[in-house]
């Protein structure tokens, strides 16, 4: 990839550029305004969608307090089926346990499935720091990774792409990486998907090791779960003879009932189908078929801080459908690139706060990222209520201070003393209304610029209503 998410600029200086892009903002209108109108009618065919909902919220909940038991008994279940559990603390740990487990093989190339989790520890990066080449083999993934770029969207990773641009990238970056793309291609949909399959075909049967992350983990038969619609998870899930899955710790549920729920509301959520086209699901290791060994590398990396937040903590029950990427206005139009996460849009912006910390600029910006419209909590197939998580994160960025909000906070306490003070009110009242013709229409303050860029200041009346009342009301 051309850069990391570290040390980018805030959320508004990012969206502040991104907004500019036309043609970025049209691929992004189009998409979403596709997906999300998909997804309304899918969800509409279910009586007992909401009933549905709140069960997964529930179920999540009810997981999320007794982690500690449920992961144990994953780990049993993993163990006893021939597999093995490592636990990672940190992105480091993870990419350490992953680049020794295939330096162990004496292979130099992975092919890989979609993953979230990967992507967040950035594992290509430290695999490829090892000598070891990494091969996305999701069609989006893909695009992404010839073209040099960065995820901008959950579910669709190069939703920031149009077909023309998909083409380019495969006609100048497919020989680089294996196959080339065939000579003349165009740039419909199912000239685009020929080229991937030839392409990745070739990795496929060559590979010796896959990567994975897992959608669901269930604690009581040690059952990892992958959903996806075009099949090349499937590949990397059995024909390598080495399969190791990083997962956060957030995805296990205790029982096949339980994913049963899950198996409703991901798949209608996110690609607005009644269920998805492949959906994989593997025990440990079986003679004949399959990987012959299989690790599972459970993630933390923030995750039990997020835990310990009685408010945030809902942010972990994410199934990462995407569902409210799609809805909400300013990921529309800023683009997920802006949030500097691998998490963009609404969910992006109260997790990752939550796994990385407002120390840095684009963290501490992302809980104000967002207009509190409630559009994504209304979407949301596990009712995580994200306006209240960000109103929270707020909160904890302003007490942690910076110069922007130390500023805020002394305006809050001269306000405070002002309206404690009644004769003081009635006097600075007095003075602005004697003055008003006086007054800028915006506020030159920074602070203040961008709120008052877009908007007019109120012109005050000739008199304060005090004075008024006093005058008139006998």
């Amino acid at each position: 990839m051309s850069d990391t998410y570290l040390g980018m600029p805030s959320f508004r200086q990012a969206a502040k550029a991104s907004t500019k892009d036309t043609r970025l903002r049209a691929n992004l209108t189009h998409a979403t305004h596709t997906i999300r109108d998909k997804r309304a009618r899918a969800v509409a065919e279910l009586d007992d969608w909401a009933q549905l909902r709140q069960a997964g919220k529930r179920i999540k909940d009810q997981t999320l307090r007794h982690l500690d038991t449920y992961l144990v008994q994953l780990e049993q279940q993993v163990t006893a089926a021939g597999g093995t559990v490592h636990w990672a603390a940190d992105a480091a740990e993870a990419n350490r346990i992953v680049a020794d487990l295939v330096k162990a093989t004496g292979e130099s190339e992975v092919v890989k499935v979609k993953s979230m989790a990967t992507q967040e520890i950035e594992l290509n990066e430290a695999l490829a720091a090892e000598g070891i080449t990494a091969y996305e083999t999701d069609l989006a993934e893909l695009i992404v990774q010839l073209g040099e770029d960065r995820p901008s969207h959950i579910l669709v990773p190069a939703i920031h792409r149009n077909r023309g641009e998909v083409r380019d990238i495969f006609t100048e970056k497919m020989g680089e990486w294996g196959r080339p793309a065939p000579e003349g291609l165009g740039d419909s949909p199912a000239e685009l998907a020929e080229a991937a399959r030839l392409h990745l075909r070739e990795k496929f049967l060559r590979a010796k090791v896959g990567i994975s992350g897992a959608n669901f983990m269930v604690a009581e038969t040690g059952t990892l779960v992958v959903v996806e619609s075009e099949g090349n998870g499937r590949m990397c899930l059995t024909l390598p003879e080495t399969l190791i899955s990083v997962v956060g710790i957030e995805k296990v549920v205790p029982s096949w009932r339980d994913l049963e729920v899950f198996l409703q509301l991901l798949p209608r959520s996110s690609t607005a189908e009644r269920m998805n086209p492949y959906t994989s699901l593997w025990t440990g290791t079986s003679d004949g078929d399959g990987p012959r060994d299989f690790h599972l590398v459970l993630l933390d990396n923030g995750r039990t801080d997020a835990l310990a937040d009685e408010v945030g903590r809902q942010a972990l029950r994410c199934i990462r459908c995407s569902a409210c990427l799609n809805v909400c206005p300013v990921y529309e139009r800023a683009g997920g690139h802006a949030y500097g996460s691998v998490y963009p849009g609404p969910i992006g912006a109260i997790l990752t706060p939550q796994l990385r910390g407002t120390a840095s600029a684009i963290d501490a910006s992302l809980p104000f990222a967002s207009t509190l419209c409630g559009a994504c909590y209304e979407v949301c197939p596990v009712a995580i209520d994200i306006p209240e998580v960000l109103v929270h994160l707020r909160e904890q960025v302003v007490d942690q201070g910076g110069p922007g909000h130390r500023a805020e906070r002394a305006v809050v306490r001269a306000g405070t003393w002002l309206l404690d003070h009644p004769a003081a009110l009635g006097a600075v009242e007095r003075l602005a209304s004697k003055t008003r013709k006086l007054h800028p229409k915006r506020l030159p303050i920074a602070a203040a610029k961008a709120w008052t860029d877009s908007r007019d200041l109120p012109e005050l009346p000739a008199a304060p209503f005090r004075d008024w009342w006093e005058k008139n009301r006998r």
